[in-house]
Formats: C-alpha cells, sequence, structure tokens
C-alpha cells in the first residue's frame, strides 16, 4: 500500500507538495513527489500501484512493460547503447567519445544510476558546483548540458523513457564568459614569431620549419588544428586558378567537404616546401593538435626571449622588454594568442583589408555572420584610424560675402560707411573657429543716432550748463545729414 505524506518542515504549508512512498515490482520501496493537491496525489499514487500489479500478473502493455524494464537498467549500459548509435549514424569517433564523457561526468557527479533517479535539479546544481570551482565555463557548461539532454532525447526516441526529465532546460547566456578571450599578433608580432618557430628546435616531434609552415598555413586559410592535422600533400592542388586547399568531410567540424582558396605567394612558398614531402603522408602527424596551444607557446616564448636578447647590454631596455606583453602568450587585456588564435588572426586580417563581411563568413565556413563579425574580428585603434581616412572630405562652411543693397530710390549697393562685421566660431584662427563674414549696413543705426542728438541738443537750449558729449565713433555724417553735426566732439551748449 502506498503511502502518502508531506515531509517535516512543509507539513503545515499548503502550497508544498506531497511525496508517494510504494514498493516497486523488484520489491524495492520507491519514493515519487506528487501535487501539492491531495487528491491528485492519491490518483498518482494508485496509477504507480496498478502498474506494479499489471506487471506481476502479466498483464501490462508490451510497450509498457518494455519501457519499464528498460528503466531498472542501471543509466551507463543505455550510455553504452547511445555510444553506438552516435558512431551508427556518422558521427566521429572523436565526437561519440566527448559526448559520452560529458554525460558520463554529469551521472557520476550527481549519483545517478538509473532513469528514476534523474532530477533536473541535481543535474543544475552539478554544472553550477563545476563553475565555481573554474573546472569548467559558461560555454562548456552548456556543452555538458546539451549533451545530456541529446542523451535523455534518445531515450525517449527509442522507447527506453517515458519523457525527457531536462526538456524545459535552457543554456546559459555564454556572451558574459570572457575565462578565454583571444587575440591577434600585429604583422611585425608575426613575423618574428614565425622566425623563431623556423630557427627553433624540435617539438612535439615537429622540426621548426614545419612548424613554422603550419602556423602560415593556418593563419592564411583558418584552418582549426584538427582540420589541419588531416592535410597530406594531395590536399593541396596549387596548379588550380586559383591555388586550393581541401579538407575531407570527415575531418571538417560540419561533415561536409569544404575547399579554400589559397593566395598565389603562399601557394609558391608551400610548393617549395612540399619537394620533399611524400604524397600520401600525413604532413603534420601525430596527436599534436590536442595540445597545440602547448606547442605555439613555446615558439612564442622563443620569438620574446630572441626580441629581448637584441636589447643587448642596455638594461633598462632589457626591463622594459621583459614587462612588455609584446610577443607574450597574454597581453594586458587578459586576451591570449593560442593555436585557435590563428584562425581568429586569419579573419581579423580579412576585415582589415576591408574585406566584405559575407565573404569573410564564407571562407571562415561559420554558419552566421554574427559569429564571424563578433567573435573572430579583432580590430585595433590603427584599423578605426584607417577606416576614418576614407571617409569622404569635409564640406566648406565659408558662405560668400553678400553686399547688402541701402535703403533709397535706386539699386545702388550699400555706401562706403556700411560696416562689414567678421564674426567667428570657436576653432577658427580668429575666434578658434570657422570665420564668415557678414555685410551690416549702419544706416539705420546712424539716423537712430542723429535723433537722439538733436533731441539732446534742444534739452540742453532749456536746461543751462548741460553738456552735450558725442561718441568718439562718430566722424561722418551718414548721407542727408548737416556735416557740421559729425564732427561734435564735446560740445558746451550756450547757457542763453
Amino acid at each position: 500500500m502506498a503511502s502518502i505524506f508531506k515531509r517535516g518542515p512543509d507539513k503545515k504549508n499548503r502550497y508544498a507538495p506531497y511525496w508517494i512512498c510504494y514498493t516497486d515490482f523488484d520489491g524495492k520501496r520507491r519514493m515519487v513527489k506528487g501535487c501539492t493537491d491531495y487528491e491528485a496525489t492519491k490518483r498518482i499514487a494508485a496509477k504507480l500501484e496498478n502498474e506494479v500489479a499489471e506487471r506481476r500478473h502479466g498483464t501490462l502493455d508490451p510497450a509498457k512493460e518494455r519501457m519499464l524494464q528498460q528503466a531498472q537498467q542501471p543509466l551507463v549500459e543505455h550510455l553504452d547503447d547511445f555510444e553506438k548509435y552516435l558512431l551508427g549514424k556518422g558521427n566521429t569517433e572523436k565526437h561519440a567519445t566527448i559526448t559520452r564523457t560529458h554525460v558520463e561526468a554529469i551521472l557520476n557527479g550527481c549519483k545517478i544510476e538509473r532513469l528514476a533517479d534523474l532530477a533536473p535539479s541535481s543535474v543544475v546544481a552539478w554544472l553550477a558546483d563545476e563553475r565555481q570551482a573554474g573546472r569548467i565555463g559558461i560555454k562548456t557548461s552548456n556543452y555538458y548540458l546539451r549533451d545530456m539532454k541529446a542523451f535523455c532525447n534518445w531515450l525517449v526516441k527509442d522507447q527506453r523513457a517515458p519523457a525527457n526529465p531536462l526538456a524545459h532546460l535552457s543554456p546559459m547566456n555564454a556572451n558574459v564568459d570572457d575565462r578565454r578571450e583571444r587575440r591577434c599578433l600585429d604583422p611585425e608580432e608575426f613575423a618574428a614569431f614565425i622566425t623563431a618557430a623556423h630557427k627553433g628546435k624540435a617539438n612535439h616531434r615537429h622540426s621548426g620549419p614545419d612548424r613554422a609552415m603550419l602556423y602560415i598555413i593556418t593563419a592564411n586559410v583558418g584552418f582549426r588544428a584538427s582540420e589541419m592535422a588531416s592535410l597530406t600533400p594531395e590536399s593541396f592542388d596549387l596548379d588550380s586558378k586559383p591555388p586550393t586547399v581541401t579538407v575531407e568531410a570527415s575531418y571538417s567540424k560540419h561533415r561536409r567537404k569544404d575547399t579554400q582558396p589559397i593566395r598565389p605567394d603562399l601557394a609558391d612558398l608551400i610548393q617549395s616546401w612540399l619537394a620533399d614531402k611524400a604524397a600520401k603522408e600525413l604532413l603534420w602527424p601525430g596527436s599534436w593538435w590536442n595540445t597545440a596551444a602547448e606547442m605555439l607557446r613555446f615558439d612564442l616564448d622563443a620569438a620574446k626571449a630572441a626580441w629581448i636578447k637584441e636589447a643587448g647590454k642596455d638594461e633598462a631596455e632589457r626591463k622594459r622588454r621583459m614587462e612588455s606583453t609584446y610577443l607574450s602568450y597574454t597581453d594586458d587585456a587578459g586576451r591570449v594568442f593560442d593555436f585557435h588564435a590563428l584562425r581568429h588572426q586569419f579573419i581579423s586580417n580579412l576585415a582589415s583589408a576591408g574585406v566584405h563581411p559575407k565573404v569573410a563568413q564564407l571562407l571562415a565556413r561559420h554558419s552566421t555572420i554574427t559569429l564571424t563579425m563578433d567573435c573572430y574580428t579583432h580590430l585595433g585603434l590603427h584599423d578605426q584610424t584607417a577606416a576614418l581616412d576614407k571617409l569622404p572630405p569635409i564640406p566648406s562652411v565659408k558662405p560668400p560675402v553678400v553686399d547688402l543693397k541701402a535703403t533709397g530710390t535706386d539699386d545702388s549697393t550699400a555706401p562706403s560707411n556700411s560696416l562689414q562685421r567678421r564674426c567667428s566660431t570657436p576653432g577658427s584662427p580668429e575666434g578658434r573657429g570657422t570665420s564668415f563674414a557678414v555685410v551690416h549696413d549702419d544706416s539705420e543705426d546712424d539716423l537712430q543716432r542723429s535723433q537722439k542728438l538733436m533731441e539732446e541738443k534742444e534739452l540742453s537750449a532749456n536746461q543751462p550748463g548741460l553738456a552735450l558729449k558725442v561718441p568718439s565713433s562718430q566722424k561722418e555724417a551718414p548721407p542727408g545729414f548737416e556735416p557740421g553735426m559729425a564732427d561734435l566732439q564735446s560740445t558746451a551748449l550756450p547757457l542763453g
């Protein structure tokens, strides 16, 4: 008989769910979460007991019986079948292995043995603990969740489980995760890096010249490390127009055959390098691509050591170079230059050269242009300045000087006493801005001043001792007025 109850702290909480405890077909006590409604929980308990009774009497639906039997199997056994399914449908062994590793890590971390033990809350909590401990980032956490959900979806499609308990879980926003932001080297840095690699000793079972060619080709075609590891001399068609390099579908990330054009000068360099290479042998054999960042860092450190050595006995310069992030794995902003950064270098160089974003997306073989522009393109202040130099010139803001017509009966221009004032905006040579000329006719102002002068003269005649002062700027009478009035400087009117 199933028992229905609320857990201790929730006994008086009306919103807390009820729990069902019942005995399974195998005699094992199981506890299942019910609803907040007691009657609904009773119906769930009755259904569970009916299924147990049907199994005991052999009257259960065959498909349902099979699903119940599958539920009793350890999830590790289902995981073995899931891995075989991935390989059978054409996925690479690497993909199947990584997927299994992610799922197995969650099952072990959450101590999940059977499907009935799988709870979304435990999966979310384990992923959060891993992120907090710094063992994985947000993007990797999303990969774990994606693979675990894929496993659960397969269980449903293969009629091993009634539903996917993780279906409602969503990935986190990986854009806020800046644990590894990549950068690019400027042309001078990249040249020094290639020189150091070419002169370097063997590393990861590859000679210095072979590593230098690996870096050069990667930075000019944008292939990933695993794709570069699959190339043979037959992958290159250097006599075609344009020259090309092809990565087979089995090694391409998108499971398709990708052919990439090669610039002519690079094709000439590759052709001379391939002269002593066996036709069908891998150019860079081995598993170096799993630790490609370590191999690249070895040559990057050698390049910086050579750069510091060039300072000679100048201790101040040596100290400055040692403290500089020039040719360093990590720059001041915390961005790194690892092997995958060579792919970033390729796409960023396309953007700096003014290549159309859609063309850059096709060469990068990205599904969306957002990925190409936002994640793989890194432009600096020099690129921004060069872009400003391509803008059209600033138009002139100096309008022509226009002479206003004088008031009167004819159409003559303004008299010589018309004042031409010059105004300036901030930044001109005179007023620290752009200057422009304004013509102002002062004849109307002179008329008003003359009328005011006559009024003051009449007022002074009636008030003895009052002196009339004429502005010193008045030197010439405007047309139509007596000349004598314009010469007054300081006239004392008679006292009567």
